[in-house]
C-alpha cells in the first residue's frame, strides 16, 4: 500500500512539473486521469495537497510565502472535507449494499408469492399487482382444486416496506399449510387470523378478502377481514354494486369469527376485487372517487378481464404522474358461460 502511494506521489510530481513547465491541454488531461486513480487508491484530498506543497517547494523554491500559507489553509479545509467525504463514501457503499439486498429480497418475495391464474372453462380472470416500492405489501393468491373450485384471496398489510413484505410471505405460507384448499372462506380467515395473532407484531394488521367460486352451481362464497370493498357487476342491467362484507382485521383477536356471504354469478357478471392502493389513488384534486373506477370499468366492460386490469392500472398510474403512493392490486373475475 505504501508503494502504491509512493508511485502515485511520483506520478503526481511528474504531471505537476510537466504542466508548470508546458501548461498544455494534455497536462490538464493527465491531472484528470490522476484524480480518478487517486480516488480508486483512496488517497485523501489533504494528502494530495500535502504532495502539491512539497513538490512545489522542490521545483519552485522561490514560491512566495503567501502562496504557501494559502496551501496550508487549503490543507486544513480539506482535512475536514476529507473526513466528510469518507463518511459520505461509506454511507454510499452501505446504501448500495442495502439496495442490492432489497433487490434480492424483492426477487425472492416475487418468487414466493407467485401464483398462477387458473384456467377454468366459463370463467375469465385478470389480475395485476404492482408494488409502490421494491417490496410488495399486497398479496393475491389463486387456488384451483381437483374439482375446479377456484379460491381467490387478496390481502393488504397496514404498513409498508420489508416488514409488510415479510408478513405477506407468512400469509402465503399459512395459506399453503391449510389442511384443505376448499375450506369455507369464513374458516380460512379464522385459521389465518390465529396465525397472524400469534406471529405478527401487535402494531401490524392485515386486511384480507377470501372467496370461493363453484363452477357447477356458480355460487361465489366470500368473507372479509376488514378489506377494501370490491364491486359486483350485474350484466342483466349493467349496474354495479359494492361487494361489501363485514369482518375484523386479521391479528386483532384470535377468537374472531367471520361472517360468510354468498351470491349466484350469472353469465356476464363480474367480481372486482382490489386493494386500497386502487381506491386511494391521489391526484392534485385529491383522492379519486369510487365512481371513477366504476365508470372506467364500465367503459371497458367489453374487454377481457386482464385487459381491463392493465388498462385501469395504466390510467391511474398516469393520473399520479407515474408515482404510485401505495401498492396496487386489482382482480377481475367474469363468468362467460
Amino acid at each position: 500500500m505504501d508503494q502504491d502511494r509512493e508511485t502515485m506521489e511520483y506520478k503526481y510530481r511528474e504531471a505537476l512539473s510537466n504542466y508548470i513547465k508546458n501548461q498544455t491541454e494534455q497536462g490538464l488531461y493527465q491531472g484528470q486521469k490522476l484524480s480518478r486513480t487517486t480516488l480508486e487508491q483512496k488517497i485523501s484530498p489533504e494528502e494530495i495537497i500535502s504532495w502539491h506543497k512539497s513538490i512545489l517547494l522542490d521545483i519552485l523554491p522561490e514560491t512566495s510565502e503567501k502562496v504557501l500559507h494559502s496551501l496550508d489553509f487549503l490543507l486544513e479545509v480539506m482535512m475536514g472535507y476529507g473526513i466528510a467525504y469518507r463518511e459520505h463514501q461509506s454511507l454510499r457503499h452501505q446504501q448500495q449494499e442495502l439496495k442490492s439486498e432489497i433487490e434480492i429480497a424483492a426477487n425472492v418475495q416475487s418468487t414466493l408469492l407467485e401464483t398462477k391464474i387458473p384456467d377454468v372453462e366459463g370463467l375469465d380472470i385478470g389480475a395485476i399487482s404492482v408494488p409502490a416500492k421494491s417490496m410488495n405489501g399486497d398479496y393475491y393468491y389463486f387456488v384451483q382444486d381437483e374439482n375446479d373450485f377456484i379460491g381467490v384471496s387478496i390481502a393488504d398489510v397496514i404498513g409498508k416496506g420489508i416488514p409488510a413484505a415479510l408478513c405477506m410471505s407468512m400469509i402465503k405460507y399459512a395459506m399453503d399449510s391449510l389442511p384443505e384448499n376448499r375450506l369455507a372462506p369464513a374458516l380460512v380467515l379464522e385459521n389465518l387470523n390465529r396465525v397472524v395473532e400469534q406471529n405478527v407484531d401487535p402494531s401490524m394488521f392485515i386486511t384480507m378478502f377470501y372467496g370461493l367460486y363453484n363452477p357447477y352451481d356458480h355460487i361465489f362464497s366470500y368473507s372479509s377481514a376488514g378489506h377494501e370493498p370490491g364491486f359486483y357487476y350485474h350484466a342483466a342491467d349493467g349496474s354495479f354494486e359494492e361487494l361489501s362484507a363485514k369482518g375484523l382485521l386479521l391479528g386483532v383477536d384470535k377468537r374472531t369469527k367471520y361472517q360468510q356471504y354468498e351470491r349466484r354469478v350469472e353469465v356476464g357478471d363480474m367480481i372486482i376485487l382490489l386493494s386500497d392502493g386502487v381506491t386511494e389513488c391521489r391526484t392534485e384534486e385529491g383522492f379519486i372517487e369510487r365512481e371513477y373506477l366504476v365508470d372506467y370499468i364500465n367503459k371497458n366492460i367489453h374487454l377481457h378481464p386482464q385487459a381491463i386490469v392493465v388498462s385501469l392500472f395504466k390510467q391511474l398510474e398516469k393520473l399520479q404522474d407515474f408515482q404510485l403512493r401505495d401498492d396496487f392490486t386489482l382482480i377481475v373475475l367474469k363468468r362467460t358461460k
